[in-house]
């Protein structure tokens, strides 16, 4: 029996060189122990081929591999690097895939399972160092195990969580949210449907959501626009100084890909804000103060247009809502989208792509002085526990 085999062994110098080329302290620990133990223990060839029906060819003209297949993890994470480049051809950009690729800047982040750490943090950067002159990974963010009401997910027993039904039961975004909330960042954790629930009625619908109607409907009631603000008071610099800061410190969670905690951190925002709208009492200052107000109103809709934004990672869908109710154009960040491709034998295929041209700023960004403020519609409706669902 003949099989092509990856010689980890020998790419094991050139492996352990670049894991220590830097401090790779803000890898999630699960990933540099896996990675430190497999290393300590010496690494040994992986096949590249296997003996099966389907899969992909292997591109040697001989009888003795026609009837073999590419392994799929060594096939799989290929596509990284040949998905990009069929991305410039099918964009009109047939070479701007090296500016992932061969820019040492760059940096690219592997979002998997704990189980595919291997794949990730040796087989891979191992078969790129083989190749030469390309990226290595910067981040290989592995997440534990997501389970559901506490016990292992398993398809043959019915236990899961099927893609197709909550999307079509569900909201996009409040799916995203507490996905995002209850991930497995550094633990096992669990899908539970009453915290589900809960979270989007107390957090979105009651937090969030309230917040946003209770600023437009008032600016749209009562100015129509955005209003110019007065005399600024030492509640509204702090809130302010507090919305605009939040984007250095929302940007540096994402970017250490600590991504329950930025949800948290804007969320917190939304909360604050809640509370100076609250204490501030703009629905009474229109009849009472009028300047007061408007300089309150004016807070409160820069308040939540920079929410907006430092959400959008997490809810896009009704960010986007959001951007053209408070009177902006366009889209306020693009997403992926499905195309269709021919494969090598002529097949149509689908494809995750998308139009990246413009990049979103991410940035304290004033709201203009009298831009329509459209009347406030329902960004997040509140759920009950489905009764189907009750655990």
């Amino acid at each position: 029996m003949e099989h092509f085999i990856l010689d980890l062994p020998r790419l094991e110098p050139a492996l352990r060189a670049w894991l220590e080329c830097r401090d790779r302290g803000y890898w999630r620990g699960n990933v540099l122990q896996f990675t430190l133990n497999w290393l300590r223990e010496g690494l040994r060839g992986r096949a590249i081929t296997r003996d099966l029906e389907w899969g992909v060819p292997v591109p040697v003209d001989s009888e003795d591999f026609k009837d073999k297949r590419i392994y799929v993890w060594f096939d799989a994470v290929i596509g990284y690097y040949s998905a990009s480049i069929e991305w410039g051809e099918r964009n009109g950009s047939p070479d701007r895939w090296r500016q992932w690729w061969e820019d040492p800047e760059a940096r690219s982040y592997y979002f998997i399972g704990k189980d595919n750490i291997p794949f990730h943090s040796i087989i891979w950067p191992a078969m790129l160092l083989g190749y030469g002159g390309l990226t290595l990974p910067y981040d290989i963010p592995a997440n534990e195990f997501y389970n559901l009401e506490g016990e292992k997910m398993s398809t043959s027993r019915g236990w899961a969580l099927w893609a197709k039904d909550v999307q079509t039961r569900f909201a996009p975004d409040a799916l995203r949210y507490y996905l995002a909330a209850s991930a497995p960042e550094g633990r096992d954790t669990s899908w539970y449907w009453s915290e589900f629930v809960r979270r989007n009625n107390d957090e979105l619908v009651a937090t969030w959501g309230n917040l946003v109607h209770r600023v437009l409907n008032i600016a749209h009631r009562h100015f129509g626009k955005v209003p110019e603000a007065g005399t600024l008071e030492e509640a509204d610099r702090a809130i302010l100084d507090k919305g605009a800061g939040s984007f250095d410190t929302v940007g540096a969670l994402l970017d250490s890909v600590e991504i329950k905690a930025a949800l948290q951190e804007a969320l917190s925002l939304a909360q604050r804000t809640n509370q100076y709208i609250s204490e501030q009492e703009p629905w009474k200052l229109v009849t009472t103060n009028p300047a007061r107000a408007q300089t309150v109103i004016h807070t409160g809709l820069q308040l939540v247009d920079y929410l907006k934004v430092l959400l959008c990672p997490f809810l896009p869908f009704s960010c986007q809502q959001l951007h053209e109710m408070l009177g902006h154009s366009g889209t306020i960040a693009p997403q992926p989208v499905f195309g269709e491709a021919l494969d090598p034998e002529g097949r149509v295929r689908q494809v995750l792509t998308g139009h990246y041209e413009t990049v979103p700023a991410w940035t304290p960004t004033p709201i203009p002085v009298g831009q329509v403020v459209r009347a406030p519609s329902v960004l997040f409706r509140k759920l009950e526990m489905p009764s189907d669902l009750v655990i």
